[in-house]
């Protein structure tokens, strides 16, 4: 077996069902899970449609690659939401991925130079647990940057030594950033990107919860347009991920693309020919269509916008928590620690959220975690009031 296997963490749901155990929530509430970062908006009867209508593709082997239809969609989504002004070429700079969360994971398969004395990937702490068990099985050591609230939760990357970034292959970013709702701001965008040339490494931003925003006039910056802007107009050094899974409520469909740096996605493709990971063509086809259409995407954001509302109306009196600047977690301190609160939470109100320590690890100066829970409103509006109030009284209680 790999050895390196042994070096992953427990699934932070693993933990929470540990934590979980014992429990007995009252049997006269029903449960409500804020836990899991799943998208429960209906998806868009367009996009199933479309799945079913094209399900005669299923007599042919895809493409890797993908249709040049869907990649043109793509590219046509991303000029026109990021201002890149005819820079994205569809036939070498966009790769259908069925859903980021393999595509972030493999490619620091292909990333990493394991031949090089201790590489390192970069990563906000906390963070999605894919970025850290990519590393490892990459053969790279995982590095924490911590996300603190005295840095409005965006890595403190000024602190990191000229040693550090040398070493550097690959920097994970997050913005809107899970669970903290941070987005870096262009200027850090800028100075990142002139570190990965400086120092040769690659940054691979996640930015599947960019369409989730409160200010319209303000929609989250994309590494993509910080790069021409910059003077790199070929992406080099920068690769994005997005989905449709929050965009268009559609996690089952496993849709997103890997967009950016052409020499890196034709290595990245190469990778993925071997790995059989083409995306299926009925997929292909409903993913056309959901990145042609922006009235669900609106609709999608309004639901989110009502939800985040109420429930900071009940909550903000007695918690620490407030809007974040995109995506649908709640980053919310708690007045004991995390684990026990959300234990209590489960037993006492049968409410489930996940801790905070559970998204990050220790590192020489703290966990950033630690009495902090993230909540996740994609449950109805209903349930999300009904969870605030009994996490209000919770506290009231304490």
């Amino acid at each position: 077996m790999n050895p390196d296997l042994a070096l992953l963490h427990p699934y932070p749901f693993e933990k929470l069902a540990e934590l979980k155990s014992g429990c007995t929530p009252p049997e006269n509430l029903a449960h409500i899970a804020l836990s899991i970062g799943e998208p429960k908006h209906p998806t868009p009867g367009f996009i199933t449609e479309a799945v079913i209508e094209h399900l005669h593709g299923l007599s042919s082997y895809p493409s890797t690659i993908g249709t040049i239809e869907l990649r043109s969609a793509i590219s046509s989504w991303l000029d026109k939401r990021f201002h890149l002004n005819g820079n994205i070429d569809p036939l070498t700079q966009v790769l259908p991925v069925n859903g980021t969360r393999e595509a972030l994971f493999s490619f620091a398969q292909v990333v990493i130079d394991r031949n090089t004395d201790k590489p390192l990937v970069l990563m906000p702490n906390p963070f999605y647990q894919i970025y850290e068990g990519a590393a490892i099985l990459a053969g790279a050591e995982p590095y924490f940057l911590n996300c603190n609230a005295d840095n409005n939760f965006i890595p403190d990357f000024a602190s990191v030594t000229s040693d550090i970034w040398d070493r550097c292959q690959l920097l994970y970013i997050c913005s809107p950033g899970n669970p903290t709702g941070a987005v870096v701001d262009q200027a850090t965008l800028t100075s990142l990107i002139e570190l990965a040339h400086k120092h040769n490494f690659i940054i691979a931003a996640d930015e599947c919860y960019s369409e989730i925003y409160f200010d319209d006039a303000h929609p989250p910056v994309g590494l993509l347009e910080t790069a021409i802007q910059a003077g790199y107009p070929d992406f080099s050094h920068c690769v994005v991920f997005h989905s449709l899974s929050k965009r268009s409520n559609a996690p089952g469909l496993r849709s997103g693309f890997v967009a950016g740096d052409a020499k890196v996605l034709k290595n990245f493709l190469r990778y993925r020919t071997y790995h059989g990971s083409a995306m299926p063509p009925a997929t292909q086809s409903a993913s056309l269509i959901a990145w042609q259409d922006e009235d669900h995407v609106d609709y999608n954001r309004q639901l989110y916008r009502e939800k985040f509302t109420a429930v900071l109306k009940i909550l903000s009196p007695v918690m620490n928590v407030s809007l974040p600047e995109a995506g649908f977690y709640l980053w919310a301190e708690t007045p004991i620690s995390d684990t026990e609160f959300t234990r209590r939470l489960f037993d006492e109100h049968n409410v489930t959220v996940l801790p905070g320590s559970f998204l990050a690890r220790d590192t020489a100066s703290s966990n950033p975690g630690q009495n902090r829970i993230r909540m996740a409103l994609v449950a109805p509006i209903e349930d999300c009031i009904n969870a605030a109030h009994r996490i209000r009284t919770l506290i009231e209680s304490l």
